[in-house]
Formats: structure tokens, C-alpha cells, sequence
């Protein structure tokens, strides 16, 4: 009897506010690492506000398409709701179950079939899930570690030291934060940020993305990625979410 294939390294995506920029970041990330070549799984396990559940939502669909991920919807997106609200309200008001167990299945078996898999979560680490579960709840169970996507502007120090804080509380490892949507001229709260951040956080800034303004979603996964490939802390980011370097027999 064949050995059970070994799990693939993968990460979990937060984000410390809405709006930050965590899906399109994502995204980009998903396209560099196919770039590279390697077999790229994504999943968005609860999406909310997607006008009709029997379709995929718009962040899932834009993660699959960055990927060129060819697993089935139902591992892609797995839970999709109506209204856009915390999973948690979502799925009592869409009179949906959500089966924690078979959203951390699925997740193992991406991992199974894959390099590298990329989970969005859904808002942020404290959002409510099902019951008394939170996204953190489910982070942990699947053992990635977390990818934190936070803003450049004023509070944003205040919110992603409370993100990594509550992950190391809650025994998630952290590999590290992005800053997303710095500005061509930043005022001065903004261009302080990084080096304050760096300083505090406790886990290690992996890169400063520019703001894009590009015509669709589309291309501005595709500028982003094009910036983590010429990140400064480049070789920091591939080590510390442990990529490989190749496609895997």
C-alpha cells in the first residue's frame, strides 16, 4: 500500500481590518508562486456577500484564476453566503451549517495534492465563525502558519500588533506581515509605519507593497505580483512560508 502523500507548506491569510487588500494580496502571491511553477491550491472557506451561493464569489473566483488552480469549486470555495455579514450570522440568517471538520479536510486535502496551498480567511482573526468558533479557531486547526496583511495609515500599528499578540496567545505561528497600499508620497504617519512596526510586532515585516491603481482586479494582482518578485526582503518572505523550490514528482 502506497505512503500517504505528505502535506504541502502553505499559509494562511489575515487580515488585520476590512479593506485592507488581503485578497488581492493573496492573489498576487498565488500568481508569483505559479509563475515559479509550482502547483498552487487556494481556498477561501467562507465567503459572505456573494449574490448567488450556487456561483463562485468574486474573491474566490480571483484567487482560483491568480492560481490557475484546477481543484473543484466545492474545495475552492466551500461555504458561500448571501448577506455580508461575520460567517457566523451569515450562515444562522442563510440557515447554513458550517462543518468546521470538512473545511479543515479540505484544506488537508489541497495540501495533499499540491506545492504550496494559500487560505484566505474571511475579515480578520477575531471574526466569528460558527458557534463559539472564530477564523483564528480555524487557522489553528489547519496548522498554517499566518501570513498578516495590514494598512500603511494612521492605527494600523494598534491593529496588527493586536493581530500578531492574539496569534501567539492563541498558539498560531506567525510568519510574518505585509504592509499593503503604501502611497507614492505617504504622509508621515505612513512612512513611519514599517520601521515601527518592524521594531514592535514581533515577527518579521516580509515587504511594503505599493498602492496600485490599475483598471481591474485582475491587473492589479498581476502588479503586485510583479512587486513581491523585487521585494528587499524577498528572500525573507520565500523562507519564512517555506515555498519550494520547485514543482514537487
Amino acid at each position: 500500500m502506497p505512503a500517504e502523500r505528505r502535506l504541502a507548506p502553505g499559509v494562511f491569510v489575515t487580515g488585520t481590518d476590512t479593506g485592507v487588500g488581503k485578497t488581492l494580496v493573496a492573489a498576487a502571491l498565488a500568481r508569483h508562486l505559479r509563475d515559479q511553477g509550482l502547483r498552487v491550491a487556494v481556498m477561501k472557506p467562507v465567503e459572505t456577500g456573494v449574490a448567488d451561493p450556487n456561483q463562485a464569489g468574486p474573491d474566490a473566483a480571483l484567487l482560483r484564476w491568480a492560481a490557475g488552480c484546477q481543484a473543484p469549486w466545492e474545495d475552492v470555495a466551500p461555504l458561500r453566503l448571501r448577506r455580508p455579514l461575520a460567517p457566523a450570522l451569515a450562515a444562522e440568517k442563510d440557515k447554513v451549517f458550517v462543518d468546521f471538520s470538512a473545511l479543515v479536510e479540505t484544506c488537508q486535502r489541497l495540501r495533499r495534492n499540491h506545492d504550496f496551498v494559500i487560505v484566505e480567511g474571511a475579515g480578520g482573526l477575531m471574526v466569528p465563525l460558527a458557534g463559539g468558533l472564530l477564523i483564528a479557531d480555524l487557522a489553528r486547526a489547519m496548522e498554517l502558519p499566518l501570513l498578516v496583511v495590514c494598512r500603511p495609515d494612521l492605527g494600523t500599528i494598534n491593529h496588527t500588533l493586536l493581530t500578531v499578540f492574539s496569534a501567539q496567545t492563541m498558539e498560531i505561528p506567525v510568519c510574518g506581515f505585509l504592509i499593503n497600499g503604501m502611497p507614492d508620497a505617504p504622509d508621515e504617519a505612513m512612512g513611519d509605519a514599517p520601521h515601527a512596526l518592524a521594531a514592535l510586532a514581533s515577527t518579521d515585516l516580509l515587504g511594503v507593497l505599493d498602492r496600485v491603481d490599475a483598471a481591474d482586479e485582475q491587473a492589479k494582482v498581476e502588479a503586485l505580483a510583479g512587486q513581491i518578485a523585487q521585494l528587499p526582503t524577498y528572500r525573507t518572505l520565500r523562507y519564512n512560508l517555506a515555498w519550494p523550490s520547485e514543482p514537487s514528482v
